[in-house]
């Protein structure tokens, strides 16, 4: 795991996560686009990570914990602004972490 990537992919996931959930705090046309827009930042965010020619447990390992923790971060945000409740933020959270390692065996898959 290529720590400098992983940090770059989490500035840029929870930037982007945070932007997302700002936006949607004000317009409900965005914030009905939340999970998948989210999940979608997170597969970003775990091809970020994997990016630097780790092997595949490296990059799935990357992705997981980037696409995770910049949707948890974006989650708790959205919880603390009153847009989603907070049983939303395991489910979310868990579901973000699995689209990082989607997005960080795409990254490791095209590597090859």
């Amino acid at each position: 795991m290529n720590r400098r990537q992983l940090i770059l992919a989490l500035l840029v996931g929870i930037a982007l996560q945070v932007a997302m959930v700002i936006a949607g705090h004000g317009s409900a046309a965005v914030r009905d686009w939340f999970a998948l827009g989210g999940m979608g930042i997170s597969a970003l965010a775990g091809w970020l990570a994997a990016r630097g020619g780790t092997g595949w447990a490296g990059a799935l390992a990357a992705g997981g914990i980037a696409g995770g923790v910049c949707a948890a971060v974006g989650i708790g945000v959205s919880v603390v602004l009153g847009d989603v409740p907070e049983t939303l933020l395991l489910m979310g959270t868990a579901a973000s972490l699995l689209t990082g390692l989607i997005g960080g065996a795409i990254a490791r898959a095209a590597a090859r």
